[in-house]
């Protein structure tokens, strides 16, 4: 540290000129001459936030067993680190084991977000949710395997290898938490935590036949994990069954001390353990035709979801078609949305890097300010086209375009609102498609792109629009799953975790 505070310095002459070249200023000579003047007390300022002491969260409970899995101890290639974390003897949720998507601190387990660019970093703190879980009696068992900078919904990016599907190893997880999706659907944990900025847990639930739900935005705290845009990061539980996806979300759920920005302090969390027994007569359901005959649907998933959402008046709800045309539009908003955002987190702050006006892991900036240049050839090709394209509309238009989509996406939202004065829940496929095969080794960077972001024509708007949503499995077909999403209005999680519950109870009697 005593080296690095030496580097200190008060700008250079050079360094003035490089940065009033990239800021568009056009000083002569005299000029930064008067403005390397003008630098030390700035200088002063920061030497002197160098000289004090941050509140690093410690690790509470001890870590042991953390090994690199090898082959024949790594069902579907879905573990990156196991390790062996026991939480607190009592709690909601003693007896209960999880895994942890890898773009998620766990302090002293290493942490790639599923890209070499990361190889090397170890966390030195537990994020919010991590520490939670072990206060409320869980036991971690490791970190799964995450797409490459969480940036697809395959399962074939990451710089591990591809995810493979519980039900047929030749087809993807779906991604981007997708190995957490793997071990939770092949039996090796009972839970675990993904995160959703596309849909990212609700893809590989749909794609691997587990829940997931995606919760009103800022309800779980994000403090600690690895982002793609400010405006779209969620994280939430992956389960086996709703119960233990509500109790989960119960335990992760909640303000944290202004350590979030996304949070509001006012907030509400209810026990969704107990709120799912309520059942579910009289809710208000609607299948939403924009959400089917997708460009790349398949008509088994189609077909499969309607039926499924039909069921749900066998339950004591009415079941109708609504249309809502701006749906349609929800992917292209979302994407143009976080355009500039993007740009900013993989170029400049990082995925762990800066959260203004609130907590983040300054080893995680250090480490990523430290890489990444050096290490940019090794981002996926799902990152480079985007970032491509971001600095490309930023060199000729600044932020607008980004500026004007988060505006259109008030209007998005409103949208979805206007059908919830009506209606409790909307019900599409969570993917128009079933999973896809696994690409070759040798396959082009088309083909890698190709079936990286083509499943989230449904997901992607309710990132945008923040209200929950759910991924539940209604069954197969050709031997995948296949499955049905769950919308409701902003902050009624517990109405559409009931709503996964009834159906559950219905297909398994």
């Amino acid at each position: 540290m005593a080296d690095e505070r030496k580097s200190i310095s008060n700008p250079t002459a050079d360094e003035i000129r490089e940065a009033a070249k990239e800021l568009n200023f056009n000083m002569d000579k005299n000029e930064l001459d008067t403005y390397e003047g003008f630098m030390g007390g700035l200088t002063d300022n920061v030497r002197f936030v160098d000289e004090l002491d941050e509140q690093i969260v410690t690790a509470d409970f001890p870590r042991t067993n953390v090994h690199r899995p090898n082959d024949d101890d790594n069902p579907y290639n879905a573990w990156f680190y196991k390790c062996n974390i026991k939480g607190a003897e009592r709690g909601k949720l003693a007896g209960k084991t999880l895994a942890i998507k890898d773009n998620i601190s766990v302090a002293d387990v290493p942490m790639m977000n599923g890209s070499d660019v990361y190889e090397g970093f170890v966390p030195n703190e537990d994020a919010s949710v991590v520490k939670r879980v072990l206060e409320a009696g869980g036991e971690i068992l490791g970190k799964a395997v995450c797409e490459n900078f969480c940036f697809s919904g395959g399962s074939h990016t990451s710089a591990t290898g591809p995810v493979r599907n519980p039900h047929n190893e030749d087809f993807m997880a779906g991604g981007s938490s997708s190995g957490c999706a793997a071990l939770i659907v092949g039996g090796h944990c009972d839970m675990g935590i993904g995160s959703d900025q596309g849909g990212s847990v609700r893809m590989p639930a749909s794609f691997s036949g587990c829940y997931g739900i995606k919760p009103t935005y800022g309800l779980v705290p994000y403090t600690g994990a690895g982002g793609i845009e400010y405006s779209v990061d969620h994280l939430g539980p992956m389960a086996r069954n709703v119960s233990d996806l509500a109790l989960l979300l119960e335990v992760i759920s909640g303000y944290d001390n202004g350590c979030d920005p996304r949070q509001k302090s006012d907030m509400v969390v209810k026990s969704y353990s107990e709120e799912i027994l309520k059942g579910i007569e009289g809710l208000k359901i609607a299948i939403v035709a924009e959400g089917f005959d997708t460009p790349g649907s398949e008509k088994d998933v189609d077909d499969a979801v309607r039926a499924a959402a039909l069921s749900f008046e066998q339950m004591g709800c009415s079941v109708e078609n609504v249309s809502i045309p701006m749906h349609l539009h929800g992917g292209p908003i979302m994407m143009t949305s976080i355009l500039d955002g993007t740009l900013s987190t993989f170029t400049h702050n990082g995925p762990l890097g800066p959260c203004y006006g609130g907590y983040s892991s300054t080893e995680a900036t250090r480490f990523y300010q430290n890489v990444r240049k050096q290490r940019a050839d090794k981002m996926p090709v799902t990152v480079k086209t985007t970032l491509l394209f971001a600095q490309v509309m930023r060199m000729r238009f600044g932020n607008y375009y980004s500026t004007k989509a988060q505006n259109i996406a008030r209007i998005l939202r409103k949208a979805y609102d206007d059908a919830f004065s009506e209606i409790d829940i909307l019900v599409m496929p969570t993917t128009p498609m079933k999973a896809h095969k696994i690409p070759p080794p040798d396959a082009s960077l088309s083909e890698i792109l190709g079936c990286s972001l083509d499943m989230l024509t449904n997901t992607a708007p309710f990132d945008v629009t923040g209200h929950p949503s759910m991924s539940v499995p209604v069954g197969k077909s050709d031997g995948l799953p296949i499955g049905m999403m769950l919308t409701g209005r902003t902050g009624e999680d517990d109405v559409v975790l009931r709503t996964g519950h009834a159906f559950e109870k219905i297909v398994s009697t």
